[in-house]
């Protein structure tokens, strides 16, 4: 028995001294970030100017109180291009996780939290004016923000992390970019943080949009691997570790979302997002059928397992 327990110890010896250090790693729950899904959904529409927008901010910013060190509101106001009698007073939700840590690297982790406030692409007309419930676009990246700040809570990192809810990236006119009388600019919330932000520059930076449909397909974001190539590798090749099918690594859509006004700023920052919902024929997409029942906790725990291998071998 004496020589067992000795072969044991010197094999642990070798593993430990090959690898330098062994890191224990949480277990996301895909379930609970789904549970967060849908309370946010159970609110309703998170638009701007509506109830749900404060009702959906309180509830944040009341569940990232219970995980982080610290939490603030940088509030901010908009006018609404097209209609200047519609004024909006709106909030980023900002967090951080470990605000001394041993290892001075700090990563950002981000989604937006507003909802569309118009089913613009319902096949219905009927429906075209009114606002979405947003499972996916708006609620599923904070649903996996919410479960990663609780998961590291139960076992702290040696790094800093912060996590983001970007307001009103969803209050742009379709196809804003293309358009020459196009007025209402998407990502309005991820653009004020940008232009206000003086000091604070993370390692790298993680947005997620529109992680939680149950037919998920990730393939690599081009503005992703354009700025910050890196953190693309990093990621996808910890999800190939992990063994998750999700992950493609071939390079497709260029899509604006709130990582390109941090990229502009410096910040190497990549988005994590399903382009087609629930297939290339995009049908869900700003429509009312946008509802958690096109959601999985499986494509959940799949963001969510992919993020805690990226954090704890920081």
């Amino acid at each position: 028995m004496r020589s067992l327990f000795l072969l044991i110890l010197t094999g642990l010896m070798i593993s430990v001294n090959s690898c330098h250090w062994f890191v224990v790693k949480p277990q996301f729950d895909g379930q609970s970030a789904m549970n967060y899904l849908k309370k946010q959904c159970e609110i309703g529409p998170r638009n701007p100017g509506s109830e749900g927008h404060q009702k959906a901010l309180e509830y944040m910013t009341e569940e990232l109180r219970k995980y982080c060190d610290r939490v603030d509101h940088q509030k901010f106001h908009y006018t609404d291009k097209r209609d200047t009698t519609k004024k909006f007073e709106l909030t980023n939700i900002i967090a951080s996780i470990n605000l001394n840590p041993k290892n001075k690297k700090r990563v950002l982790l981000c989604a937006h939290w507003d909802t569309r406030p118009w089913a613009d692409k319902d096949p219905d007309p009927a429906n075209r004016m009114k606002p979405i419930i947003g499972a996916n676009d708006g609620a599923s990246g904070v649903a996996v923000l919410l479960e990663m700040a609780r998961t590291i809570k139960q076992q702290p990192l040696d790094i800093g992390v912060d996590i983001i809810l970007f307001d009103l990236e969803d209050y742009g006119d379709h196809n804003w970019e293309s358009k020459p009388d196009s007025l209402n600019a998407y990502c309005i919330g991820s653009e004020y943080f940008a232009k206000n932000n003086k000091t604070y520059f993370p390692d790298f930076a993680i947005l997620l949009d529109m992680i939680g449909d149950k037919n998920l397909d990730l393939p690599i974001e081009q503005n992703s691997y354009t700025g910050a190539k890196d953190i693309v590798n990093k990621v996808w090749d910890a999800a190939k570790r992990l063994e998750k099918p999700a992950f493609r690594k071939t390079i497709e859509s260029n899509v604006y979302d709130d990582h390109i006004p941090l990229l502009r700023i410096g910040i190497k920052c990549i988005n994590i997002i399903d382009f087609d919902y629930p297939d290339d024929s995009n049908r869900y997409h700003h429509t009312m059928d946008d509802t958690p029942d096109k959601c999985s906790a499986e494509s959940l725990q799949q963001i969510g397992d992919v993020l805690v291998e990226v954090l704890y071998n920081e």
